[in-house]
């Protein structure tokens, strides 16, 4: 009997609140094409009783072979409540693809897009700058943080730190207004699985370099 190819598998880190539609047709998706994946939303993320959530959720960014992360106007859970200054689980997952250099693919809502974009022509460019800013609760943006996130993830931080644009690599972040927008997007980068297979392979064969721990589990 062939032994059976084990799928690729796809990460998808994001907040839950006020997407769930969208994860749920995008888990659709790839588990269509053929992929293996891992979505809290879902409770397909391995767990490990012997670690924490946040650890669950970083081990998993480790092991798995591409990596789709989802930046919305809600920032999500996971800080210390003890520490203002830390940072939700899906900063921290997208902060670990990036550091890994992982096969990555990024949405982010055009809310964020607008809101760093006014803040900037209101003179609060950067991290800095909008530390100085109180927000007050409300309902449409949770935590200016998602800005820092955005940032991170376009690799553009507060000057004169930025990376120069012709410089960036794996920088794409891909801004959606609506779940359709954002099934467009994962429908066109994954619906070719050997081509990414393919990729993969070529690109990222030297595990080493990607897995430091060797992906154990």
């Amino acid at each position: 009997m062939k032994e059976e190819k084990e799928k690729l598998k796809v990460m998808v880190s994001s907040t839950v609140y006020g997407i769930e539609e969208l994860l749920d047709r995008i888990y659709t998706l790839l588990t269509t094409f053929g992929y293996e994946v891992w979505m809290s939303h879902k409770g397909t993320v391995p767990v490990f009783s012997s670690r924490t959530a946040f650890d669950n959720c970083l081990q998993a960014v480790t092991r798995c072979d591409l990596f789709l992360g989802i930046i919305t106007p809600n920032y999500g859970s996971g800080q210390n409540p003890e520490d203002p200054s830390d940072l939700s689980i899906t900063h921290k997952e997208i902060l670990k693809a990036i550091e890994l250099r992982k096969p990555r693919w990024l949405l982010a809502h055009e809310n964020v897009v607008f809101a760093r974009s006014l803040l900037n022509n209101l003179g609060y460019r950067g991290r800095e700058k909008r530390a100085e800013l109180n927000l007050k609760k409300n309902q449409v943006f949770s935590d200016l943080r998602i800005i820092d996130l955005y940032e991170d993830a376009i690799m553009d931080h507060s000057l004169p730190e930025a990376v120069p644009l012709d410089e960036r690599k794996g920088n794409w972040v891909q801004k959606f207004q609506s779940d359709h927008d954002g099934t467009v997007f994962v429908n066109a980068q994954f619906f070719r699985y050997q081509e990414v297979e393919e990729f993969i392979k070529e690109n990222f064969s030297d595990r080493e370099r990607f897995y430091p721990d060797g992906g154990a589990s």
